[in-house]
């Protein structure tokens, strides 16, 4: 069987995306093929360049009108999209097109702190100022509303006394590094078991 090819779409740094290639770097069946990312400047490119993946700068424009990235996906042959820290909203003909085959992960755990500008310290901010006891990760499918598709996976920390946006986003990443890479080869996996 042929490997199932992943496109990470990133707008930051590439921490997330960086621990998943890693994970990946030893499996046949799963392969990181493509990085897509809204920011020429973003860490995610440096990643993608030192890891010698093929990457695409979005254009705004193109990527709201929805249908020629569809088709630059489906010219490499992606059969997965994988979204770690991707700031925008995908547009309806992409997620139609990949049904059930988009996931992403969000710094909260929804339904809590989702939607638009939800991002970043801005959750972990809003977090801590309403005084929750504890937060974690969000691993949801992709559909056409922010933060809104069905959940898949939550992990929790505990919000000690004193945390800080920045202590609270330390004990996210983990949880983030910990478990997604995981569970994107379980969900992959699981899509193809059924498949055949």
């Amino acid at each position: 069987m042929s490997s199932t090819q992943l496109a990470i779409f990133a707008s930051g740094a590439g921490t997330n995306a960086q621990k998943i290639i890693d994970h990946f770097r030893a499996d046949h069946s799963i392969n990181v093929a493509m990085i897509v990312c809204n920011k020429s400047q973003a860490g995610v490119i440096t990643v993608a360049r030192k890891e010698n993946i093929p990457f695409v700068i979005l254009e705004k424009e193109k990527f709201t009108a929805g249908e020629f990235y569809v088709s630059v996906l489906r010219e490499k042959k992606i059969d997965f999209l994988v979204l770690a820290g991707f700031l925008w909203k995908l547009p309806v003909d992409l997620v139609r097109s990949y049904p059930k085959k988009i996931l992403n992960i969000h710094p909260a755990l929804l339904p809590k702190y989702g939607g638009r500008g939800m991002f970043g310290n801005h959750v972990h901010e809003s977090v801590i100022k309403n005084e929750d006891k504890e937060s974690g990760i969000t691993v949801h499918y992709v559909d056409e509303i922010y933060d809104h598709g069905k959940i898949i996976f939550q992990a929790k920390c505990i919000i000690e006394k004193n945390e800080t946006a920045e202590s609270l986003a330390n004990k996210i990443h983990l949880l983030e590094y910990k478990n997604y890479p995981k569970l994107i080869e379980l969900i992959v996996n699981l899509k193809n078991i059924v498949k055949t």
